[in-house]
């Protein structure tokens, strides 16, 4: 049985568009996910990206809730390493408030970290030969960001996210104060007790994103919470963290079993040749982000030809572009089944960017009628 699909949106700014019509832009494809069938529309967190408008999913999850009726909206995710847990569910609950029953909290471990920077590699049990999954499924070399840990754009952005002084809490600790606010059974160490209203009993799902088996899987799992892994930025990390979540999972009064979401990078378009024009912006913006410059507005595909291209940066961006699902209906549709299978995914998170609109709103329709037909 193929797995419901959702979408994961940036807010992505074309070139020679502006931010103002990125958000428009994607209200109105939450207008069409949710006539398509699309189960939830989440909206990423991002910073100092000049091609990127999603800066606070909260406020833009508020204005798409009074732009839809059904769907289910949340954040993709909502990255902890800056902001307290007090202000978080203060901020859901003011939208549950209006729009009860219709929010996931995605909640995310970086706070201006490059990921995967901090953690321990985890491996896989699942056998990968040749960069491929028992199925098929293409595992590129693990990435690294070592690259980026000297990078000034990064020490900056963590600098302008951060109060000066400010340290992070431990992202473990901070979930437990997320769920006991939400909960109503906060406790301070000496024994005062702290009343989130809005927030207190919002009826929210609570996913935490991750990227690899690491803490994030580990925090999900003995919370027996929903768990999204991240195929779209680690590929080669997306059977390890879906493992780590399941070996970890314990019972709630959430879930009793595991639940997973997978995300995919996908342009879908009528024909093969057709997509991968419209695909070709991906290379130079995902090179944009991985030199920490910040993502660029995404390109036409003329644009994108003009750009120049070195060993070092075909190396950089390579396992984002090779896993790209680019293509017709039916190609793209094949490569998301083999996704579910080798991830055993309980649903999938599709993430689209075109320089046109309406090509993406049309990828989005031509996956979900393929989709519903499987």
């Amino acid at each position: 049985m193929s797995a419901p699909l959702g979408v994961l949106d940036l807010v992505p700014i074309s070139s020679g568009s502006t931010a103002t019509e990125a958000l428009r832009n994607s209200i109105d494809l939450a207008r069409h996910a949710e006539r398509l069938g699309y189960a939830r529309y989440w909206f990423a967190e991002h910073h100092l990206n000049p091609g990127v408008a999603g800066t606070s999913p909260a406020v833009v999850l508020a204005l798409t809730a009074s732009a839809t009726s059904t769907i289910r909206l949340g954040s993709g995710a909502v990255q902890l390493g800056h902001r307290t847990a007090l202000s978080t569910v203060e901020e859901f609950g003011l939208i549950d408030a209006l729009h009860p029953g219709r929010l996931d909290l995605g909640l995310g471990r970086s706070g201006g970290r490059p990921p995967g920077a901090a953690t321990t590699p985890v491996l896989s049990a699942t056998p990968v030969v040749d960069g491929r999954a028992p199925n098929g499924l293409r595992i590129p070399e693990r990435f690294s960001f070592a690259h980026l840990l000297g990078s000034p754009r990064v020490a900056l952005q963590r600098r302008l996210l951060q109060l000066p002084g400010a340290e992070s809490q431990d992202y473990g600790e901070q979930i437990d104060d997320i769920l006991a606010l939400l909960a109503g059974t906060y406790r301070s160490a000496d024994g005062i007790e702290a009343r989130a209203v809005p927030g207190e009993g919002a009826d929210l799902q609570v996913w935490i994103l991750g990227s690899s088996g690491g803490q994030s899987a580990d925090v999900a799992g003995r919370n027996g919470l929903r768990f999204a892994a991240n195929y779209h930025v680690s590929p080669a990390t997306v059977l390890e963290a879906a493992e780590g979540y399941r070996a970890a999972f314990q019972p709630s009064d959430v879930l009793d079993k595991p639940y997973v979401s997978v995300s995919a990078d996908v342009v879908v378009a009528e024909d093969d040749e057709t997509a991968r024009e419209l695909a070709t912006g991906y290379g130079p913006w995902v090179r944009s982000i991985r030199t920490a410059e910040g993502a660029i507005e995404f390109p036409t595909p003329q644009q994108a030809r003009s750009h120049v291209w070195t060993d070092a940066d075909r190396a950089l961006v390579a396992d984002r572009v090779e896993t790209q699902f680019v293509g017709s209906p039916g190609r793209v549709a094949d490569q998301l089944e083999q996704l579910q299978e080798a991830t055993g995914a309980d649903e999938l998170l599709i993430t689209t960017i075109t320089h046109g609109h309406a090509d993406r709103v049309r990828s989005y329709e031509l996956l979900a009628e393929e989709w519903q037909r499987r």
